[in-house]
């Protein structure tokens, strides 16, 4: 029986390029977008130019927590089994925006979006004998700082420091988790993926990188590697294992993330 992944931000880019590769490894993939056409049109493209592709479409707006919460219930009717849960998706707002819930946009689609989503969907990856949620960070989150005290940026506000807050995020959130699901069959790592021509590098940074293949990589890596079964709590770049910033492992900020997050989103406890 074909393993199934969810790929979160799958319309485009790397993480269009991770559903491909994904599918040519015989996973059946759930390619993510923010709405129903996106993420439809995505599949058919997949499902296209990968032979014997099994893919299935699922949409959701990032940008709102009700939303994230029906993604969740769209993947569970779709795939009552979930190994991978690749959580990709991200975006640069160069401008202050809130979301509906009153995040910051960097912040809300980037960490508390999948922050909801993983924990959401945890009890059925819990129940797969290996079970793995990708984080995909960036070394943009050498630079992150948490700023607690005006996580809506109302004091301050920078696009890119913004951006980096999140992505630490993600590397704080990666931390946390693996500790709480340690000893089950679920792992959690993250991942720089490259420095890569997308659409948000070029609409963030006005430049152009690598390959969409050399930015997934290290997703599928994640991903499908039996070697790395049972690793968790890591992070990830050019497909080996390297060491993030000093600030991602401070645990009180793990533990300080984590409890903020859980009340700001509603998230279920473990």
């Amino acid at each position: 029986m074909s393993r199934t992944a969810l790929v979160t931000g799958a319309t485009d880019g790397i993480g269009k390029q991770t559903a491909i590769e994904l599918a040519k490894r015989g996973f059946r993939v759930l390619v993510h977008g923010r709405n129903e056409a996106k993420a439809e049109s995505a599949a058919r493209e997949i499902a296209n130019q990968v032979n014997g592709a099994q893919v299935d479409a699922v949409h959701g707006d990032l940008s709102s927590l009700a939303e994230v919460r029906k993604l969740a219930s769209r993947v569970s009717e779709k795939a009552p089994r979930l190994e991978v849960l690749v959580n990709n998706a991200g975006v640069f707002a160069k401008e202050r925006t809130l979301t509906v819930d009153g995040f910051e946009l960097s912040m809300g689609v980037n960490h508390f979006a999948p922050f909801l989503l993983s924990l959401l969907l945890l009890p059925t990856l819990r129940s797969e004998s290996d079970a793995r949620i990708v984080n995909v960070s960036s070394v943009a989150h050498n630079r992150g700082r948490i700023p607690f005290d005006d996580l809506k940026f109302e004091k301050s506000f920078d696009g890119y420091a913004a951006y980096a807050a999140s992505k630490l995020a993600n590397v704080l959130f990666t931390h946390a988790l693996a500790r709480r699901v340690a000893g089950s069959t679920v792992t959690t790592n993250a991942l720089h993926p490259g420095v890569i021509t997308t659409k948000l590098l070029k609409t963030g940074f006005g430049v152009d990188g690598a390959s969409l293949e050399r930015g997934a990589a290290t997703s599928v890596k994640l991903a499908t590697d039996p070697a790395l079964a049972g690793i968790s709590g890591k992070y990830f770049s050019d497909e080996r294992e390297a060491t993030s910033s000093k600030a991602s492992h401070d645990e009180n900020d793990e533990e300080r993330l984590w409890e903020l997050s859980m009340s700001l989103t509603g998230a279920p406890k473990l």
